[in-house]
């Protein structure tokens, strides 16, 4: 690959944070500010973050020793303190050190030894403006320096395109400052007030913004009115629930009557089914498609991969077995010639349910009826999913399901578009999974594995990446190639990257005990079902988000025998085990999925789409739920006046938000 130059370099690296314009870049804040305030030098702790001014006063000796170049020298505040500095692999200090100068140091107190660890080195005393350095989210090889002096000149550009879209009387209110200063104290802060107003800005205009849209579609979706129906008289479907060898819960059926209620409306449905891994949405999904059936009309249910819709159609021919309900599957990779059967199926009515992925709002796709559409794992498909079904079905009533349960009090403000139902108990005895962390190559996870091999039982073997690296990180191809030389002949792999031929063969075997043990990616996250699965081994755990640690044990313990699951942690972190600990002390998802919530700060987006929860750059879903519900409040009186000019900017705003949001596919 050609060397890139430096400026496709800096254009390659914002690409990777999907930054393209100068008002991009100044809408990407610090994640965090460093402190650079002068430390007051009496009584310093062990361990104590210092900044000091002063000089040099002995000539920095370089020694060698273990791989390693340690630079060590004396050092005198303008104080008069005295402390002497080690600094590791920087033998460029000696070139850009003389004892005629003041130097700022950043390090580590040392009590002990009376040293300082260095961590930064800065020639003169840093001028008071600039005390405080704001620190940002960026890939890898991209330095904080270069993107800060990116942020000024962007600033420079757009500074006058800056505008406030929250109504003054609401900026008056709560006494806000201007967005353009709101942008400025963010990136340029001279004191931690002017952060503490930057934010109050940018969370509130945030979380009106988040409530506003979610009035506006909830409000479009209402005004949908559907063809008038015969009600569905949930009795009826009585008689084939007495046919399946299960019965309701109390949760179960309690959904159930609010989702038939909501079909018998005259506006259309728009739900949300959530509840803890196991607490048996699917079944209420499969009364809803029923009690569809029952009206006449067809049913589409949709999952985000292959493996998911499968066994949503697997276990759908197992239900409706004593039915007349023609199920049909509809994959992207299914075969043109079966594509097409079911095309026409679909348009003449022969097909009842059909279940699949994206594949199912395709142009091609024509429906007679369309009557209830189910999307599985909802946040994998966006926002405002009536968009996909627009063209599909104009008087759809939609159920969305999720299994990141969240306090109901938290769901009604961040779907404030949905009405809400929620599963907290379990249809059978609970599953009980002893969760530890170990090291990664402590013995027990072998040992733990032979003990499930010799039970005849299945093993996930879990790890955050795909492709081997030279680094200590865990891998799926060197955890599958370090399984294989120890457990010959029973190990399959499978990653998101393998064709779909490929994924199928090894899920087949690992169904069938073939191949008992599975090295994965976490795409075994949801859609997969294996009753004697009883081990997990989920290798640098603290790469995952807790509520996606909580997803993936979900798969083991599934025939409610106790099971196992490992968190392997080597680094010395105390905030990563602290984490992990929750995980060992608790299986409820709701009170896992409000730790996390706690525990993540604004901007981490990825983990937010993982765990199936709104992106926010500012806020925490937790910590700033005061600012949503105050939001919430403001938004639905912009609703209700939504003619008055002052509210325009920050309506016309929102619906550009609503048009431009894409439609993902999983």
């Amino acid at each position: 690959m050609e060397k890139l130059t430096k400026s496709n370099r800096l254009n390659y690296l914002l690409n990777q944070m999907n930054i393209y314009t100068p008002m991009e870049v100044i809408n990407h804040l610090p994640r965090r500010y460093e402190n650079f305030f002068y430390t007051e030098e009496r009584n310093l702790l062990d361990k104590q973050r210092v900044v000091l001014l002063g000089k040099i006063i002995s000539i920095p000796k370089l020694v060698k020793a273990h791989n390693m170049n340690i630079t060590t020298f004396d050092y005198m505040t303008v104080k008069r303190t005295f402390f002497r500095v080690v600094a590791y692999n920087r033998p460029y200090l000696n070139k850009i050190i003389n004892l005629e100068e003041n130097f700022t140091l950043v390090g580590v107190f040392d009590k002990k030894r009376n040293e300082i660890n260095l961590v930064n080195i800065y020639k003169g005393e840093i001028p008071a403006e600039q005390r405080i350095k704001p620190i940002y989210s960026l890939p890898q090889d991209f330095q904080q320096y270069l993107f800060s002096s990116l942020v000024k000149r962007s600033y420079a550009q757009v500074e006058n395109d800056i505008h406030t879209i929250i109504p003054y009387e609401l900026v008056n209110k709560y006494r806000l400052c201007e967005r353009k200063e709101a942008i400025a104290w963010a990136h340029f802060p001279t004191n931690y007030e002017q952060i503490k107003q930057s934010l109050r800005h940018l969370k509130y205009e945030e979380a009106l913004l988040f409530s506003l849209k979610n009035q506006l579609i909830r409000e479009e979706n209402k005004s949908l009115a559907k063809i008038k129906k015969e009600p569905i008289d949930l009795s009826l479907c009585e008689p084939w629930l007495k046919t399946l060898p299960f019965t309701l819960t109390e949760d179960q059926r309690k959904a159930s009557e609010e989702i038939i209620e909501d079909m018998n409306q005259n506006s259309l449905m728009y739900r949300l089914l959530q509840g803890d891994v196991g607490t048996g949405k699917t079944l209420v999904s499969f009364i809803a498609l029923y009690a569809n059936y029952l009206r006449g009309d067809q049913g589409a249910l949709m999952a985000p991969t292959d493996a998911l819709a499968r066994q949503h159609y697997e276990n759908a021919k197992q239900i409706f077995a004593g039915t007349k309900i023609k199920i049909a599957l509809l994959l992207g990779n299914t075969p043109i010639s079966q594509k097409r059967i079911i095309y026409d199926d679909l348009m003449d009515g022969s097909i009842d349910i059909v279940i699949g992925t994206h594949a199912l709002f395709t142009k091609a796709v024509k429906y007679s009826s369309l009557g209830l559409a189910i999307i599985d794992e909802q946040h994998r498909f966006g926002v405002n999913q009536r968009i996909m079904l627009a063209d599909k079905g104009e008087h759809t009533d939609l159920l969305m399901m999720s299994a990141t349960p969240i306090p109901r009090s938290l769901a009604l403000t961040l779907y404030g578009d949905l009405d809400i139902s929620t599963l907290t108990s379990f249809p059978s005895k609970k599953r009980t999974v002893e969760t530890s962390i170990v090291a990664s190559e402590d013995n027990i996870i072998y040992d733990k594995v032979r003990e499930s091999l010799k039970e005849n039982r299945q093993i996930y073997i879990v790890a955050p990446l795909i492709d081997y690296r030279e680094d200590e990180r865990y891998s799926v191809e060197k955890l599958y190639a370090r399984y294989l030389l120890k457990f010959p002949g029973k190990v399959g792999l499978l990653h998101g990257k393998m064709k779909p031929i490929e994924k199928e063969e090894v899920l087949e075997k690992f169904y069938d005990g073939t191949l008992p043990i599975l090295v994965s990616t976490p795409v075994i996250e949801v859609g997969i079902d294996v009753k004697k699965a009883n081990l997990m081994v989920i290798y640098d755990a603290s790469n995952f988000g807790l509520a996606s640690l909580h997803q993936l044990r979900g798969r083991i313990g599934r025939d409610g025998n106790p099971s196992t699951c490992l968190l392997t942690l080597d680094e010395d972190d105390l905030e990563a085990k602290e984490r992990l600990e929750i995980l060992c002390q608790s299986e409820d998802g709701f009170a896992i999925a409000e730790q996390d919530l706690k525990l993540r700060g604004p901007g981490e987006l990825a983990g937010n789409r993982q765990s199936g929860l709104p992106d926010f750059a500012f806020l925490n879903i937790v910590n700033d739920y005061k600012i949503f519900i105050v939001a919430r409040d403001d938004a639905k009186k912009i609703i209700s006046d939504k003619h008055n000019k002052n509210y325009q900017p920050i309506i016309k705003k929102a619906k550009r938000d609503i048009a431009l949001n894409p439609i993902t596919k999983g």
